[in-house]
């Protein structure tokens, strides 16, 4: 982790409303060119940045 991820994530909690370490997750995420996250807590199907989908692993 980086200042650059928390910066990030800092944008990121204001333009989406999560919390900081939800959206530090995502930060880190979107750093690594992930574009997939697992999460039962943030909003199922919610696409980040065009980039990265947030999936609940119990909806199917």
């Amino acid at each position: 982790m980086t200042s650059n991820h928390v910066i990030s994530a800092l944008s990121l909690a204001d333009k989406y409303g999560y919390h900081f370490y939800d959206s530090l997750i995502l930060a880190t995420a979107l750093a690594e060119n992930c574009t997939l996250v697992y999460s039962e807590d943030l909003q199922h199907g919610q696409l980040i940045e065009s980039t990265l989908i947030i999936q609940n692993p119990f909806i199917l």
